[in-house]
Order: C-alpha cells, then sequence, then structure tokens
C-alpha cells in the first residue's frame, strides 16, 4: 500500500492512501456481533467534505462555502480539529481563501502539516489548525484535490471539462512550484491517485499517467501505458481510479445532474461500466457494464478488496450494487452477489481483516448508511446519519469501533453499541 509522503495515522488523507483504497492504513474493523447495532452522533455543518486522522485521538473535519458561488462570488473553505466522540469544534482555523468552488481535498503530511486544497489555492495548517502559509494555484479554477507523492511532493490539478487539464507539483516546505505545470493530452474531471512517486490522471476520455523524474525534476508521461476507454462508445468521463498493485480500476458514465441525489441524475443514454487495466501493460484490460441499465451514472470509484480478489461496482443513478470475484490476473470476472434498489454514491470504507464494507443507501428522502458482509453482500448493520441529501463525498474511520461519514450538510459519528442506543445529535 502507497502512502509514505503521508503522516503514519489510520486514515491521513481522503480514501485513506492515494492509490484509493478506501481501507485503513492499521487498526482493526469493527467486528459487529450478534445482537450488536449501529447508533450515530451527528452535526450540522456547512457542506463537510471529509475527515482525516492525526496522532491518536485527532480527527479533523475539512467543510467549505456555496452560497457565494452561486451568486458568482468567491468561496472559503475551513478546517476544523473536532472532538472524537461528540463532533464538537477543538479548534477552527480562519476562513481559507478559495475563489472557484469544488469540494476540495485534506491530507496530513508526513511532516506533520495539515494541508488542504480547496478552489485555487493550497493552504498549510497546524495541527491546531493555525494558518501556517498558503500558494495561489496558477489556473483561474477549483483544483480537485491533490496525493502526495512518496518523496513528499504534492501534486494537484484543474478541473477541466474541455480544455486540456494542467499537473501542478508544490513543494510542501516552500509552498513554491517544484517545476513548470505539466500539460496533460486532455481535459479531466476525476481526482488523481497515485502509487509511489506515480501519478495516474483519468481524463475525459482515456487514462494515462506520470512517473516524477528526480533527475530533471518534472514529471514525465509514461508514453507507453495509456487507454482510450471511450472509443467509439456514447459513454462520458470515468472518476477516480483505484490502484490494486496489479490494476487500475475506475468506472465511467461520470456525467450527471446531481442535487440531493444522483438517483436518476444520469446524462448519457448508455449503461455505466466498470474498467479494469493491467498497470504493467494498458493493453491489458476489460470492460464490462455494471447492470446493463439505461442511463446509468456515477460520481466516485469502485471498491477493490485485494485479499479476497473482490471488487465492488454500482450504479447510483440505477440504484444498483454489483460485486464480482476476479480471478488472480483479473481478466476474468464472475458475479458474486448484487443490490437492486440500493441507493449507493459515496466513496467507502472496506475492513479487509473483517470483510466488513460501509456504504450509503439513499432511500425514503434520508441517507443510511448500512455495513455489509463483502464476500456474501449481507447487511450486517444499518443506521440512518440524518442527511437528507445523498452523500457523494468521503468518509473515514475512527479511533476505535467508529467511522465518520460525511454527507455534505451533515457530519455523523458511527459507532457500534448495543441495540437499546439511539441517535444523538451533537450542536455545530
Amino acid at each position: 500500500m502507497s502512502g509514505a509522503g503521508y503522516l503514519a495515522s489510520p486514515w491521513p488523507g481522503e480514501d485513506g492512501t492515494p492509490d484509493r483504497r478506501q481501507t485503513p492504513r492499521s487498526g482493526a474493523g469493527l467486528n459487529l456481533q450478534e445482537g450488536e447495532t449501529l447508533e450515530c452522533v451527528t452535526r450540522n455543518t456547512l457542506l463537510s467534505t471529509m475527515t482525516v486522522l492525526g496522532a491518536p485521538g485527532e480527527v479533523y473535519l475539512l467543510t467549505h462555502s456555496a452560497l457565494r458561488a452561486k451568486l458568482g462570488m468567491a468561496t472559503t473553505a475551513c478546517v476544523e480539529q473536532i472532538d472524537p466522540h461528540t463532533l464538537k469544534t477543538i479548534h477552527r482555523s480562519p476562513r481559507l481563501r478559495g475563489g472557484p468552488m469544488w469540494p476540495g481535498g485534506m491530507a496530513i503530511h508526513r511532516n506533520g502539516g495539515i494541508y488542504t486544497v480547496y478552489g485555487r489555492y493550497l493552504h498549510r495548517l497546524t495541527r491546531s489548525c493555525a494558518l501556517r502559509g498558503f500558494l495561489r494555484l496558477p489556473v483561474d479554477a477549483p483544483y480537485n484535490s491533490f496525493v502526495i507523492l512518496d518523496n513528499g511532493l504534492i501534486v494537484t490539478k484543474n478541473l477541466s471539462t474541455t480544455s486540456k487539464a494542467r499537473l501542478c507539483v508544490v513543494d510542501p516546505e516552500t509552498l513554491t512550484l517544484a517545476c513548470p505545470d505539466t500539460e496533460c493530452p486532455e481535459a479531466s474531471i476525476a481526482r488523481l491517485s497515485a502509487s509511489g512517486n506515480t501519478v495516474y490522471v483519468v481524463g475525459v476520455r482515456s487514462i494515462f499517467r506520470y512517473h516524477w523524474d528526480e533527475t530533471r525534476a518534472r514529471l514525465r508521461l509514461d508514453s507507453d501505458w495509456r487507454f482510450d476507454y471511450i472509443g467509439e462508445s456514447g459513454q462520458s468521463y470515468g472518476w477516480d481510479v483505484v490502484l490494486d498493485g496489479h490494476h487500475a480500476w475506475f468506472m465511467d458514465n461520470g456525467e450527471h445532474r446531481y442535487v440531493t441525489s444522483m438517483i436518476g441524475a444520469g446524462v448519457a443514454k448508455t449503461p455505466n461500466r466498470l474498467i479494469r487495466v493491467s498497470l504493467s501493460d494498458a493493453t491489458d484490460h476489460h470492460i464490462l457494464p455494471i447492470c446493463g441499465l439505461a442511463g446509468g451514472s456515477i460520481t466516485n470509484p469502485p471498491l477493490i478488496d485485494i485479499q479476497r480478489n473482490i471488487v465492488i461496482a454500482y450504479d447510483s443513478a440505477n440504484r444498483y450494487l454489483q460485486a464480482w470475484r476476479f480471478a488472480p490476473d483479473a481478466c476474468t470476472l464472475t458475479p458474486l452477489w448484487s443490490k437492486s434498489a440500493f441507493g449507493c454514491a459515496s466513496h467507502m470504507i472496506l475492513y479487509p481483516d473483517t470483510g466488513e464494507m460501509v456504504i450509503n443507501d439513499y432511500r425514503h428522502r434520508g441517507e443510511e448508511v448500512v455495513v455489509l458482509q463483502i464476500e456474501t453482500g449481507a447487511e450486517i448493520a444499518r443506521v440512518r446519519s440524518g442527511g437528507l441529501t445523498q452523500g457523494v463525498v468521503f468518509p473515514s474511520t475512527g479511533w476505535g469501533r467508529d467511522f465518520y461519514w460525511s454527507s455534505m450538510g451533515r457530519l455523523a459519528r458511527v459507532s457500534v453499541a448495543p441495540a437499546s442506543h439511539h441517535i444523538g445529535v451533537a450542536s455545530a
């Protein structure tokens, strides 16, 4: 598992690690037993994007404003250190400059600093959320979060739909550009992923990668590794890619009309698809429909269990969840289980030791968070988190038998408890 540039905590950045396996780097699973249930404490937020973990007991929350964007005005972000149980604020940063709005990203670097990318700004904060410095990024557009390479450099990318995307490499200590911007061969909406000192980019029609060239101090395009996943199809662009050490996995038909949920929000008339590309040979790839229903769409990555050789993909627009078992070479995928009328859309959590996966289910005009057994799809427990919108952002593990769930205007701490316990609400 990559991530040497991050603080050694169970969940120091979005999706846990820059390869987006959505798996904690340390710690045990929930290990839900017969008779145990889930309970949650919630609080309202402006727009919560993610939580990350620092030293034992440290939990940080990233939020941002949005109303100003609707008025054509610059938006801001904020980082809070929150109480790991009550969710109340311990420390709060000043409002962080952003400009154009898009949910940003946050991670704790191995140097101990907290870094955020939101809008067109990168900020560095102390662990008590005091501002240490910032960098105004080159393109006047929102930047779509960032990854930290194993060498400690920060790589970010502007969100682009038509013009070619630009990769920006930042020195974390000086907050200056480590090299000139690198122009990608096409536009890109998806967030970056990384393994070691290699950055993976899902463009609007192909996936490609860049290696950090230490000698020349720049990113170098791998001209031998690229796959056009759109081809002659009527699909729309792909979202974030998961790297399992041998293969890259992602889904397409990422264009959508999300407002409060992904249900029925697909734009392309075609079914959305799961895509696999070998990391050693891009000509070794596999594409298959997730459920075959028209108007399929997603906004996030699949989930890969490398211990059990299971991949989880979904169609958020059509409320469908599908699991496959894949052969060691991943060339053969066998359907394992599926769920229809299941409103999943968010990033997930996988506990590899127990085989528990955490996922959302949007129904009855509200969001519920569910723990499933990844090998069978059996439901172990669920709880209503209180969110009125369907979450499409980032959860994280907690410090015990608990995790944190962000769903835009609501943050929840979900924990294992006896069946007699009830949901609580904390003040914002």
